[in-house]
């Protein structure tokens, strides 16, 4: 509080900022302001009394205005809000990707749950497939059996390999072309099947 000057009254009922101390130059100035009434009064009404003006003065009242100024609105607060209002947008929209996204990964991670079970119980089922106890009693099942030393025949790969060529008649030019593309067009319809 020591900071802020209180109003207070002197012995003139007019509010005094700061101290209330005896004013000594008062009575002078209320002496001042009692001749330049007079001399108001005495002039003559063309001319204008001259007023002097004194360090403390009483505050005017100001009227306030009938109608409301009207207010503008800065193109750059319009261009600032829109630009907030398409962040909080896009903001949002953001967030309900995100929410997607999150709920497609759980529902990835429950799929590959469900796949990594159903891959342990085929991997089980696979290597019974191959229980040899199994597969011999499969066969005996099937009447296979064993074969026989007359059921089985060799072979004979020592000789070196012989090739025998045997060259046709040559064609004609024109049986030639029609012989290559007739070859081309087979080519083609294999490799399209």
């Amino acid at each position: 509080m020591a900071g802020r000057p209180t109003r207070q009254v002197n012995r003139y009922n007019r509010y005094v900022q700061g101290s209330a101390a005896y004013d000594y130059d008062a009575l002078e100035r209320e002496r001042e302001r009692e001749r330049s009434r007079r001399e108001y009064v005495s002039q003559p009404a063309e001319t204008p009394p001259r007023r002097e003006t004194t360090a403390r003065q009483t505050p005017r009242r100001l009227t306030a205005p009938k109608h409301r100024e009207r207010q503008h609105v800065s193109f750059f607060a319009v261009l600032g809000f829109a630009a907030a209002g398409a962040l909080i947008v896009m903001l949002l929209l953001n967030y309900a990707q995100l929410a997607a996204i999150s709920n497609s990964v759980v529902s990835m991670k429950n799929e590959i749950a469900d796949l990594q079970e159903e891959h342990v119980a085929l991997v089980a089922r696979y290597e019974r497939t191959f229980d040899l106890t199994a597969v011999k009693a499969a066969a005996e099942a099937a009447g296979m059996a064993k074969p026989s030393a007359s059921q089985i025949y060799y072979v004979d790969l020592s000789a070196p390999d012989n090739v025998i060529l045997y060259r046709q008649k040559p064609a004609n030019a024109l049986s030639r072309v029609f012989t290559s593309l007739g070859q081309d067009v087979v080519s083609m319809v294999e490799y399209f099947k």
